[in-house]
């Protein structure tokens, strides 16, 4: 399958606003939503056509909403969206020089041994068109990212963990949980056997950002709760 030819189920979930002013909104997105609109006019819906037409939880409308940074498909949670010209610019700073510190809740199968650690390995793309990347020590750009457990639960085993990445590769926390030997439940592309089919949804949610406010420069915190029940 080809990032073309992908076409989103609709997704019936509103975009919650969890924080608004002049400059940035902070949103909940829900799983099942693009972040940006596809070239297919089927994927229109996303956060950022929401955001422009005043759509299923966005109100009013935010004709000069950009978004500094994207979740992917499946993944919920915090994204901060910014609204004039000068906090786009402030913010695609922070986010290119790695300034914005990000942390998700992600569901595991099976049990992790270590209650914390690092995974390192290099990612690089994959070698059909679709988006799926590999590791590669020769070929990949560095990726890390730190882990923590925050609760092992039995009847399946399964570990919740805190991510929190260091770098920003495409699909680094599925790619890293596959790396430790437990994958993300619900994920479709980097997986086991049955990890997929023991979630209705990508277990992945992006929960914390903090930043500098674009105007005050004063030290934010954005933190969204993962309402899933595991």
């Amino acid at each position: 399958m080809s990032v073309d030819t992908f076409v989103a189920p609709v997704c019936e979930n509103a975009v919650e606003i969890l924080y608004q002013d002049t400059d940035i909104l902070l949103l909940n997105k829900p799983s099942g939503l693009l972040s940006l609109s596809g070239k297919n006019p089927l994927n229109w819906d996303s956060v950022h056509h929401r955001l422009l037409h005043g759509q299923k939880g966005v109100s009013p409308a935010f004709p000069e909403a950009k978004l500094p940074h994207r979740l992917d498909f499946g993944t919920s949670g915090i994204m901060i969206v910014s609204l004039n010209a000068e906090a786009t610019k402030h913010l695609n700073k922070q986010f290119q020089s790695r300034q914005v510190q990000k942390k998700y809740t992600a569901v595991l199968q099976g049990w992790v041994t270590e209650d914390e650690g690092v995974i390192s390995a290099a990612i690089a793309k994959g070698e059909q068109r679709y988006a799926k990347v590999r590791v590669c020590a020769v070929t990949g750009k560095e990726a890390v990212t730190a882990y923590k457990v925050m609760q092992r639960l039995e009847a399946p085993r399964r570990t919740v963990v805190e991510f929190s990445p260091v770098t920003g590769r495409t699909h680094q926390l599925r790619m890293h949980s596959l790396v430790l030997g437990h994958p993300i439940l619900g994920c479709d592309l980097y997986k086991s056997d049955d990890s997929e089919h023991m979630a209705p949804r990508l277990l992945l949610h992006a929960s914390d950002l903090h930043f500098q406010h674009p105007r005050s420069g004063l030290a934010t915190h954005g933190h969204c709760e993962f309402s899933h029940v595991y």
